[in-house]
């Protein structure tokens, strides 16, 4: 969506369609848990390792810049996707969470961030923003904004067909066919082909459903759950009225929200993978995950007695290097973006212009090509049940990590294990 509205913002002669196989919004760009922020899946030690220190620092400000540029050019467009740049605030609910905290702080500081980019809170501090139960303190970085996801991509949709591009909903793709000799690339569909001089896939999560990508990234499941409404009395308790997003310092990813209409959104990970990168919407629904993630949230926020309303998921795409990969191959005509492991929604318009200026201006350097992933593939993930058993071994190092950490409040060597297999560790 974002690759269609700038193509053709800089140029409305040129012909683009969009093929969906389900609603546009269906996948994780409609029902993520609305972050829009300047995270990147890779550590920054990673990033510098393989890149330098130059590529990251570009990278760093080029992503806390495109939170703010994500709202503007969604109210630019006339989009109310109750965007609200309200920041993240990670807690500390144990002193060993709250030295991973600070050194990462401290980290992030001796890399160029300022004080203003990234800081700890002492509780009182963090409190006035928002709190949680057992708090100690907690980070707080202005480089988050709140969005209803779902809202933006539909605004999306709509603002491009008024620039002229054509939405095929409903149209499942089955092949895309490289370009060869003097014929175009084809992408072919249950019903049609579209032969174009350039094919985008941007298909994320449901990649390894398409020939030929089965190893291309793994498709891991995260899933959300969402309150009713709640009483003004429970938000004059927690806060969270700047539109913050929150999380804690475990090792298992969990995300929340509140939302315009006073709710709690709240998602995790911890959904199983399943074997040879199947993707099937029967596992957008995990009732085991559903009850762990509603137990997690009632104990973050113990006095909330609200029932949970809607509970979804679905998959997202995590590269074996969980580096994203923006490609043009002029050859083929085939590019690709994704790979973006949850951090997809400021990530994927980044993307789309990095694409747009690779595709309009192909031997020109732009700040977006310039960016570290841009013209890089990840290698493939190994061959199953090599596949199965590494991920399932990081997922289970990471809730090892944080039940040990929990019942007996010391660091558990988990922790140092889940880093190495991810390659996290220096």
């Amino acid at each position: 969506m974002w690759t269609a509205r700038e193509l053709k913002r800089r140029d409305p002669s040129l012909r683009i369609c969009v093929l969906e196989k389900a609603v546009c919004g269906f996948g994780a760009s409609g029902r993520n848990g609305g972050w829009a922020s300047a995270l990147f899946p890779s550590s920054d030690s990673s990033v510098i390792r393989r890149y330098g220190a130059d590529a990251f620092t570009h990278q760093r400000q080029l992503l806390r810049t495109s939170v703010g540029e994500l709202g503007d050019a969604a109210e630019a467009d006339g989009i109310d996707a109750h965007f609200k740049h309200g920041g993240t605030l990670t807690f500390a609910r144990s002193e060993i969470q709250a030295h991973r905290l600070r050194e990462h702080v401290k980290s992030a500081h001796e890399l160029g961030s300022r004080e203003s980019d990234i800081t700890w809170l002492e509780e009182r501090d963090a409190r006035a923003r928002g709190s949680l139960s057992a708090m100690i303190g907690a980070t707080y970085t202005p480089h988050c904004a709140r969005i209803h996801p779902a809202r933006l991509v539909r605004g999306l949709s709509a603002v491009n067909e008024a620039l002229g591009v054509q939405i095929y909903e409903n149209t499942a793709v089955t092949r895309i066919v490289p370009r060869r000799e003097r014929h175009q690339a084809e992408v072919v569909t249950v019903g049609a082909s579209v032969h174009a001089q350039f094919v985008v896939r941007a298909t994320e999560g449901f990649t390894p459903t398409l020939p030929g990508q089965r190893r291309a990234v793994a498709p891991l499941y995260s899933l959300m759950i969402a309150t009713e409404p709640l009483p003004r009395g429970f938000w004059e308790e927690v806060g969270f009225g700047n539109g913050e997003t929150f999380t804690d310092g475990r090792h298992l990813i969990i995300y929340g929200q509140r939302t315009k209409d006073d709710r709690l959104a709240f998602g995790g990970r911890g959904a199983p993978y399943h074997f040879g990168s199947t993707v099937e919407e029967r596992f957008d629904d995990d009732p085991k995950v559903s009850r762990l993630l509603e137990s997690t949230l009632r104990e973050l926020f113990p006095f909330m007695s609200a029932d949970i309303t809607h509970r979804w998921g679905g998959p997202l795409a995590m590269p074996r290097d969980l580096t994203p990969s923006v490609i043009v191959d002029y050859d083929s005509g085939l590019a690709s973006a994704g790979g973006y492991s949850g951090d997809g929604v400021v990530l994927s318009r980044v993307a789309s212009i990095a694409l747009a200026d690779l595709l309009t201006n192909r031997d020109g350097e732009t700040e977006y090509t310039r960016l570290p992933f841009v013209q890089r593939r990840s290698r493939r993930w190994e061959l199953e049940p090599l596949r199965w058993l590494g991920i399932s071994a990081g997922l289970s190092l990471a809730s090892r990590a944080d039940a040990t950490e929990s019942r007996r409040g010391i660091e558990s060597r988990a922790s140092g294990w889940f880093d190495r297999l991810t390659g996290e560790s220096d």
